[in-house]
C-alpha cells in the first residue's frame, strides 16, 4: 500500500562538494528544502538547552552581544576547537543533532499538510549523525578532492590546510558513495551540474510516484 507524501530525500556531501548548489537547484524545480546546517546554527542561537550545553563545552565567553543586543556565537573559535578535538566535536553533535531531527520531523508534518511532493533534507554529515533515518533515498554529491579544497577556500571558509583538516573529520567520499542510493558527480561546471540535477529530479519524481502514489 502506498503511503502519503512527501517523498523524503537526503542530500549529503563533504565540504566543498557542491551539495548546497544541488539543493538550490532542486528547490528551484519545486522541492521543499530543509537545510540541516542552517537549522543547527539557529538552534545554537535560540534554543536554551543548546545554548547551555555550548557554554558548558566552550565557556561563557563563546557567546557575546552586538550593539543591537543580538546574541552572537564565536563560530570560528568553535571550529578551531572541534576540528582538532574529535571528542569535543562528538559532544557538540550529540547536543545539536537530536534537536535538528525534531525540527525535521516538524518540517515533514508541515510538508504533508501543504501537499508537498518531495522534501529534501540537506546535511553535510547525514550518515555520521544518523540523519538518514526515515528517509526514502539518499543522494551523495561528490567532487574532485582538490577542487573541493579550492572551492571552499574561494568561499572564505579557511586556508587550504584548515579545509583539509575539516574534510578529514567527515566520511571519505568512497564511503558516501557506497551508502547512497544515488551519486551525483560535480565536475565543476554549474551548467553541467544543473543538467545532472535535472536528471536526478526526474528520477526522484519516478521513485516518489512508486512510493507515494501518482504525481
Amino acid at each position: 500500500m502506498k503511503r502519503t507524501y512527501p517523498f523524503l530525500v537526503g542530500v549529503t556531501g563533504g565540504l566543498g562538494s557542491g551539495k548546497s548548489m544541488v539543493c538550490r537547484f532542486l528547490s528551484g524545480m519545486g522541492c521543499a528544502l530543509f537545510e540541516s546546517d542552517r537549522v543547527a546554527k539557529e538552534l545554537q542561537l535560540h534554543d536554551p538547552d543548546v545554548i547551555k550545553g555550548i557554554k558548558e563545552l566552550f565557556g561563557e565567553k563563546i557567546y557575546s552581544f552586538d550593539r543591537d543586543g543580538a546574541m552572537r556565537l564565536d563560530r570560528k573559535k568553535i571550529a578551531s576547537t572541534v576540528f582538532s578535538s574529535p571528542d569535543t566535536l562528538q559532544k557538540l553533535n550529540h547536543l545539536v543533532h537530536p534537536k535538528v531531527f525534531d525540527e525535521f520531523c516538524k518540517a515533514v508534518r508541515d510538508a504533508r499538510q501543504q501537499g508537498t511532493k518531495i522534501l529534501v533534507k540537506e546535511a553535510a554529515i547525514l550518515f555520521e549523525s544518523g540523519g538518514e533515518s526515515g528517509l526514502d533515498v539518499v543522494v551523495a554529491v561528490v567532487a574532485d578532492p582538490q577542487e573541493r579544497i579550492d572551492r571552499a577556500v574561494r568561499k572564505g571558509m579557511g586556508t587550504p590546510e584548515e579545509i583539509r583538516r575539516r574534510i578529514l573529520t567527515q566520511w571519505p567520499q568512497e564511503r558516501l558513495i557506497s551508502k547512497a542510493d544515488y551519486v551525483l558527480f560535480n565536475k565543476g561546471s554549474l551548467d553541467e551540474l544543473k543538467k545532472e540535477t535535472e536528471l536526478l529530479f526526474h528520477t526522484l519524481l519516478g521513485a516518489a510516484a512508486k512510493t507515494c502514489g501518482s504525481l
